[in-house]
């Protein structure tokens, strides 16, 4: 019997599936450089009452709900390899590992792998002396437990990180053209949801399992931190512009919002503190690239 495992004994990968809900054969499984992992197992339990008892007669599972949260550091080596996916709405196999040992000789292994999986949020996000992180949901359609890794599977690991120095933010005209650098920002984010619905039907077959899985209305948010050195986010207020905001995401990836609208601007004014700017805003297209 192993001794509890540590979050230094948990790797997570992916791939993606040609079929939805189907792991590959002989898949090439691809790391996810992640700080936190939270998978999450919901069989949507019905309890049944009746009369006669103040207790529960009878539980039964009806649906699953298999959901996954990951905080994620982009690699510098391929940034947008995983959170790409918020983007083409690919349908992934994500494998959860905890094991003892060295990864390439692994024992004790407990594995949840994950199946039918689809970015439902994304938010990535940079501050001064911090690297470019994620945040991660998903939702499945289904999960297998077992005490191995996938058989004829090859697992690789990207590096590095992207720091604050590596990263940017330019302003442009609405449609993305004419981009300049907005070299008065200290933190800087963005949240892409695609409202994902679980849509399961009455069957006689895996009637556990979520037939589909689509997207509906997508929304693309996002909020900037900056140093107030004049008054361009108020002008932009007052006269509605509409603007396009590219976010560099290291090496030659980025995130480009376009027509976009500030939502919200606040000037934080405090006793013994510079004056910063914070402006949230919304956008009508997003490109991943």
């Amino acid at each position: 019997m192993p001794e509890t495992y540590g979050a230094h004994e948990c790797r997570a990968y992916y791939v993606v599936e040609s079929t939805y809900g189907q792991t590959p054969t002989n898949p090439s499984m691809i790391g996810i450089n992640a700080e936190n992992v939270e998978p999450t197992l919901d069989p949507t339990l019905v309890k049944v009452r009746g009369v006669g008892s103040r207790d529960v007669a009878f539980i039964r599972g009806t649906v699953w709900k298999p959901s996954l949260k990951i905080s994620h550091i982009l690699p510098s080596n391929s940034p947008i390899n995983f959170i790409q996916h918020a983007s083409t709405l690919n349908s992934l196999s994500i494998q959860v590992l905890w094991y003892k040992g060295l990864f390439g000789s692994a024992t004790d292994i407990i594995s949840l792998l994950f199946k039918g999986m689809r970015i439902d949020k994304l938010t990535v996000e940079c501050s001064l002396y911090d690297v470019v992180k994620a945040s991660v949901e998903l939702i499945g359609q289904n999960v297998s437990v077992s005490t191995s890794k996938i058989s004829g599977a090859t697992y690789t690991d990207y590096t590095g990180a992207v720091p604050s120095d590596e990263s940017y933010v330019q302003r442009g005209y609405g449609d993305g053209s004419y981009l300049t650098p907005l070299e008065r920002v200290t933190d800087w984010k963005f949240t892409i949801e695609n409202n994902l619905k679980p849509v399961p039907v009455i069957r006689t077959t895996s009637g556990h399992l979520l037939k589909y899985l689509p997207a509906r209305h997508r929304n693309l948010t996002g909020e900037l931190a900056l140093e107030f050195e004049d008054k361009q986010e108020f002008d932009d207020f007052i006269a509605e512009v509409e603007f396009s905001l590219k976010f560099g995401l290291g090496s030659t990836r980025y995130a480009l919002f376009k027509y976009c609208k500030w939502e919200n601007v606040t000037a934080l004014t405090h006793i013994e503190d510079l004056v910063s700017v914070k402006a949230r805003f919304v956008a009508k297209e997003v490109v991943l690239s």
